[in-house]
């Protein structure tokens, strides 16, 4: 075997675990890692002009397909740049393996600019963290990340790289492991609690998040909703959901707390299936801080490492739910809107006319709420949605979704304010040439923040906050934002105009950007 030096063991080490697409933003401290990549080959490199691109796209790549791709970060400011989505990632629970380079060990002790606390950083969104100290390590270590990665549910790992152990010749390594802790089942008590709960003929609720959401494991839990009578209900937020005709239909909760308290008003019993405890988004005067009534029975059937399918199907079995005929979502005729554009009419064209298997990426925020019910009787079809409430994760979401399943189209529906965030993810769309529709609700504000200052008893607010929550004077325009990044984009001011242009983007390949302009 040829000698290979840290970054060349590197790049082997992650193509032989499975890791096959790298999204980068590298600086000098990386540029062993990137010549690797033209003596090691195999590696799909994709450049993200932006850090909070590279991760949020690694976190829409790991959703599509349940394995790890890595970033390639440069030092302690690239790291902290791509937090902001490494924070989404984690909430969806997803596996992802950071590369961050590091200074020259012995470096470090001149405090040069670059200089920083990356340990320190990485632990505020990493399961695992750790810095090879030699090249010879280098293999081991990053088989440790990748198995950390992979274990259930889904976890971030950071591998911290100093730039001698990447240009350091590494010795021949012995053979490496890959697997990752195997899937566990919760025990005995928590089943049977579970099932008191669901034979005791109070009302319950199944909260599901995670992979309870995928078609065949929401098939058990509407088997088990039609034994019991137990109502199902996802998470508000949620990697990834498997929806449409010939799937189990499930709502979500309800994002407005006072929406989220009546949902669960009558519930004696909460069993959650890879969800959290019900839960507004933020704390309100003279609000709740959980949903659910006081004094009803919390159940937390599963932990993170439980196979949520296997406890599904364990629960079905053990209620003998298994011979009960899920319902199924069926094709409804979905008229496409005319007239004045609104919010909801954006969401039923785009229920109307995505084709078979698209995946929608939805980080609308306010105009999007709505997407559920209006889509009930869509064609099959995967829904990932901002996750951790940090927003900018839209576009690099469905940048790693599309490299993930090029087959299938993505359309992102996407929030004005948000967009600017990582807008940066259309030219890395339109280098990598990705099938990705984006559509921007253009109200000029951010208008979940309007809704907010309600919420928090501030009721009036004059022309300073309104300048803090509207992006006009001067107008901002997507479509010279998307064509200078080299995306054929146009902008609608009608349902017609929308709905031509939609057909004109589901009939073609290739990025393409339409802004929606409300409220004209």
């Amino acid at each position: 075997m040829a000698e290979r030096n840290g970054a060349e063991t590197l790049v082997e080490t992650l193509l032989a675990g499975g890791v096959e697409v790298c999204f980068a933003n590298p600086g000098t401290s990386e540029m062993q890692f990137v010549a690797a990549l033209d003596r090691v080959h195999g590696m799909r490199c994709v450049l993200a002009l932006y850090e909070g691109v590279a991760t949020g796209a690694a976190d829409g790549y790991a959703r599509m397909t349940d394995k790890p791709a890595s970033t390639l970060l440069h030092l302690a400011p690239g790291l902290g740049n791509g937090l902001s989505n490494l924070h989404n990632a984690k909430r969806a629970q997803v596996p992802l393996l950071n590369i961050v380079g590091e200074h020259r060990q012995g470096h470090k002790a001149t405090d040069s600019p670059l200089t920083g606390d990356i340990e320190g950083i990485a632990h505020t969104m990493s399961a695992w963290v750790k810095t090879s100290t030699s090249a010879d390590n280098i293999a081991t270590d990053a088989a440790e990340a990748i198995r950390e990665a992979k274990a259930l549910p889904g976890r971030i790992a950071t591998l911290i790289l100093p730039a001698d152990t990447a240009w350091t010749v590494a010795r021949p390594h012995g053979p490496l492991d890959f697997t990752a802790a195997a899937a566990t089942l919760p025990s005995d008590s928590r089943f049977d609690e579970a099932l008191s709960a669901l034979r005791s003929g109070d009302e319950v609720m199944l909260v599901l998040s995670g992979r309870a959401l995928r078609a065949d494991a929401l098939a058990l839990a509407d088997q088990i909703s039609q034994r019991t009578g137990a109502r199902k209900i996802a998470q508000y937020s949620n990697g990834r959901v498997e929806r449409g005709v010939g799937r189990a239909a499930i709502e979500r909760t309800p994002a407005p707390v006072d929406a989220g308290v009546a949902t669960f008003k009558n519930c004696k019993h909460v069993i959650l299936i890879g969800a959290k405890v019900p839960a507004p988004m933020f704390g309100y005067p003279g609000k709740p801080d959980l949903l659910m009534a006081p004094g009803s029975n919390l159940i937390e059937l599963t932990s993170p490492g439980d196979d949520l399918h296997a406890t599904l199907k364990e629960l079905a079995t053990r209620l003998g739910a298994l011979d009960v005929q899920p319902a199924l979502d069926t094709r409804r005729s979905l008229a496409l809107p005319q007239g004045g554009l609104t919010p909801d009419a954006v969401l039923l064209a785009v229920a109307a006319l995505l084709p078979e298997n698209a995946i929608i990426v939805d980080e609308s925020i306010s105009a999007g709420r709505n997407f559920f019910p209006l889509s009930m009787g869509a064609r099959p079809h995967d829904y990932l949605q901002l996750t951790g409430g940090s927003i900018g994760d839209g576009l690099p979401l469905a940048t790693g979704a599309s490299i993930a399943c090029p087959d299938r189209k993505v359309i992102n529906l996407e929030g004005d304010g948000s967009s600017l965030y990582t807008i940066q993810a259309l030219w890395t769309q339109a280098r990598e040439r990705l099938d990705v529709l984006t559509i921007v609700f253009a109200n000029r504000g951010y208008q979940i923040l309007k809704g907010e200052l309600t919420n928090v008893g501030a009721t009036q607010w004059g022309e300073q906050a309104e300048r803090m929550l509207s992006i006009v004077d001067p107008d901002i325009s997507w479509v010279k934002l998307a064509e200078g990044m080299g995306v054929e984009a146009a902008s609608a001011d009608n349902c017609e105009q929308l709905v031509k242009l939609m057909k004109h983007a589901m009939a073609t390949r290739g990025p393409f950007l339409i802004e929606v302009r409300l409220g004209r």
